[in-house]
C-alpha cells in the first residue's frame, strides 16, 4: 500500500469531525431558538458516522497481505431530534401557545460542548496521524536521494 494512499484514511476522519463540529456548533447557537423557517423550534441534529473503504490500486495487494481492507470514515446520515419540545410557561413570550407555554429545543449546552471537545480532538488525532504518515514520506524521499 502507498505512503500517499495513507492520508486519505485521515482525510475522511478530519472532515467527518468536522462535520461533526459544525453541526454541534449549529446546536448550540439555535439552543433558545423558538421559531424556525419550517415552523416550531429548532430541532437538534447529529451526524452518525459510518465506515468506508479507501481505494487505491494497490490496496488488492494491501488486502491480500494483511486480509483486512483499509477503512476510513463518512459521515451516513444526519439525524434530526424528533422528540417533543421542551415547554416552557412564559405567557408574555412572542411565541406562546394559547395556554401560556412556549416550545424550546430540547438540547443540552453542556452536553454539546462536551461532544464539541470530542470532535476537536477527534480532528487533532487525525491531523497527528497525518503528521506521522507525511514524516514517513519525507523520510523515504530521503532514503532514495
Amino acid at each position: 500500500m502507498s505512503l500517499f494512499h495513507l492520508l486519505s484514511i485521515p482525510a475522511s476522519g478530519m472532515a467527518a469531525q468536522r462535520q461533526r463540529a459544525e453541526l454541534l456548533v449549529e446546536n448550540l447557537a439555535n439552543a433558545e431558538t423558538t421559531r424556525t423557517i419550517e415552523g416550531g423550534p429548532y430541532r437538534r441534529r447529529d451526524v452518525v458516522f459510518e465506515s468506508e473503504s479507501q481505494g487505491s490500486p494497490f490496496s488488492a495487494v494491501y488486502e491480500e497481505q494483511l486480509a483486512k481492507p483499509a477503512t476510513g470514515v463518512k459521515v451516513s446520515e444526519v439525524v434530526v431530534d424528533e422528540r417533543d419540545p421542551e415547554l416552557r410557561y412564559q405567557p408574555g413570550h412572542p411565541d406562546a401557545r394559547p395556554d401560556g407555554y412556549v416550545a424550546y429545543p430540547r438540547i443540552q449546552p453542556a452536553e454539546d460542548m462536551a461532544d464539541l471537545m470530542s470532535a476537536t480532538r477527534g480532528y487533532q488525532a487525525n491531523v497527528s496521524a497525518m503528521t506521522a504518515i507525511k514524516d514517513m514520506l519525507q523520510r523515504s524521499i530521503d532514503l532514495m536521494r
